[in-house]
């Protein structure tokens, strides 16, 4: 059989990227509802196939996070047994190392990391957030009288600063300085060979005024039109490579005017798809994307950046989310967080000590079907990496198999059922996630 590694589609020797290699088919859409979200009562939700040069995505789909074009402590090939269709890496930490030019050299970032499939990867807008506001990961926050345009985490110092032209920021490898813009966002992307890539945005808190927000919108704008002008020249340049899609990310926070008037922005520039980014509350998260949806071409799919709460999974699908990407089901599992039908629980309860029981009964990943909750909750306790792999395998599982079923639902038309009685099981008990 031959690899798709070695002849992923539209790409010949001497000859730019062939853009219909890349392309979005929906096979099954929601049908509209009283309440649907979308303009009309439309709801967003579909099925399809998301066709790549290094393969097809059926969606929804989730797509793990390899972020150094790693899984922490699971092997590619452990992915793909676990279903995974497709992995996402981060540019900006592959651009600290190995460095793009080593993925280039390797035949870009598939192939470096010895995965036959597509791959993501982000454009370094949020790494400006963590670096520059010393959050980390936390985009959903309580910010009840919090309003400041120079949020800072407690005892963080600023390692990013943002200016019209793009950022500059200190590594937190070393403390050497360096610089981002749209041009080179898109070039460290283009190097590193990704089939979906995003155009590089300013991710602002909620905690940033309504003033900062409206600016950061048309920063992001503008930069957006930046990145597109050079990725169409670099697409050009680049010969005997596979065309590499450009997803367009709409910001505005908690804003719906400036949400919509992103959208709309974003839907006038020539982008492959769009991302939906940015710190968005909870209790709107369903509305955000019906929003951007109502802007967007059918054409185009959606990309959902960070998301894997399982009632924000099914209202981000129901409002028009195709793809899914989160860092938390790896990072849970090496706490010990299990994800599981029943809701989430802790396997280094005492409790489990000598529970001799898979995981989650039922599950079919290759942790519970060869390992017992006592032996993942000793590795974890002795801090042996096979822990880490065990209970990042079973929780990647259980999202990649919570998208195959919503996706089923759909096809099937039982998704309304499918979605009460996934959340009436999941959250019964108070579970987190």
């Amino acid at each position: 059989m031959t690899s798709l590694l070695e002849h992923p589609r539209g790409a010949e020797p001497g000859k730019p990227g062939d853009r219909s290699a890349f392309s979005f088919e929906t096979i099954t859409r929601l049908p509209d509802a009283a309440d649907g979200k979308g303009r009309g009562g439309a709801r967003y939700g579909r099925t399809g196939i998301l066709h790549t040069p290094h393969g097809d995505i059926r969606t929804p789909a989730f797509v793990p996070v390899a972020t150094q074009a790693a899984m922490k402590a699971v092997l590619p090939e452990s992915m793909r047994q676990a279903g995974a269709q497709c992995l996402l890496s981060n540019a900006f930490h592959l651009f600290e190392r190995p460095g793009e030019d080593v993925l280039d050299a390797a035949g870009g970032l598939a192939k470096f990391m010895n995965w036959d499939g597509p791959t993501f990867t982000d454009s370094g807008g949020f790494q400006v957030l963590s670096l520059g506001a010393g959050f980390k990961k936390t985009l959903a926050m309580d910010v009840t009288g919090m309003k400041s345009d120079d949020v800072i985490a407690k005892g963080k110092e600023r390692l990013a600063f943002v200016d019209e032209d793009g950022v500059t920021f200190k590594s937190p490898l070393n403390g050497s300085m360096h610089r981002f813009s749209a041009e080179i966002s898109m070039c460290i992307q283009h190097k590193i060979g990704a089939d979906i890539m995003f155009a590089f945005d300013e991710l602002t808190t909620l905690m940033n005024t309504r003033s900062y927000q409206e600016d950061s919108v048309e920063r992001t704008f503008r930069w957006a039109k930046r990145c597109v002008a050079e990725h169409e020249r670099l697409t050009a340049e680049r010969l005997g490579k596979p065309y590499q899609a450009l997803y367009g990310v709409v910001q505005g926070a908690n804003y719906e005017d400036l949400r919509r008037h992103a959208a709309e922005q974003i839907a006038s520039l020539d982008f492959d798809g769009v991302g939906i980014g940015g710190a968005i509350e909870k209790r709107i998260i369903g509305d955000t994307c019906a929003w951007i949806c109502d802007a967007m071409p059918e054409s185009r799919p959606r990309h959902v950046l960070g998301i894997a709460a399982v009632d924000d999974i099914f209202a981000c699908v129901e409002n028009g989310g195709d793809t899914f990407d989160c860092v938390a089901p790896a990072r849970c599992g090496r706490n010990g967080a299990i994800f599981t039908r029943d809701g989430r629980y802790n396997v280094k309860r005492a409790e489990f000590k000598f529970d001799f029981g898979p995981l989650e009964e039922g599950c079919d990943c290759y942790t519970c079907t060869h390992y017992s909750r006592a032996y993942v909750d000793h590795l974890l306790r002795a801090r042996e990496f096979d822990g880490f792999t065990l209970a990042t395998i079973h929780n990647e599982r259980f999202f990649i198999r919570l998208l195959d079923d919503i996706r089923a639902s759909i096809d099937g038309g039982y998704f309304d059922e499918f979605k009460r009685e996934t959340l009436e099981r999941f959250y019964r008990n108070g579970s987190k996630g």
